[in-house]
């Protein structure tokens, strides 16, 4: 039964971690945003996010975007820097058309540092990417 359910790739679709100044509390601040880099709006966003380490783990936060539309991004949630030390996963559900996609990203240990930083697709920033 399991092989008849049909779960395509997801491609256009990315998770990022951005280092951007935040002019509230004059501070440097990591932020994970999901981008949406496809020609389609996508619907009903699920996003799971959770930290772990051989000995670690965070508590799960859990986002919901109702649409994210086509050649955009939105926000996800501000990263502290010591999750940076553990592995950092997203787990991201969304329909396009009629059709469900499911995707995990993760950002392994220690690869979110401001050595890692390149240009990001749609954003006006630099970050570290996951497709």
């Amino acid at each position: 039964m399991k092989k008849d359910i049909d779960i395509p790739k997801v491609e256009g679709v990315y998770i990022a971690v951005v280092n951007e100044y935040n002019d509230i509390y004059k501070t440097q601040d990591w932020n994970a945003y999901i981008i949406n880099d496809k020609d389609v709006d996508l619907e009903m966003v699920l996003i799971v996010t959770s930290g772990y380490s051989e000995d670690k783990m965070t508590s799960i936060f859990r986002k919901k975007l109702d649409l994210l539309p086509k050649k955009s991004y939105a926000k996800i949630e501000l990263l502290q820097e010591g999750l940076f030390a553990i592995n950092n996963q997203f787990n991201v559900t969304f329909f396009e058309g009629n059709k469900m996609f499911d995707k995990t990203y993760t950002f392994r240990k220690n690869t979110i540092n401001l050595k890692a930083l390149q240009a990001i697709p749609l954003m006006e920033a630099k970050g570290i990417l996951v497709k």
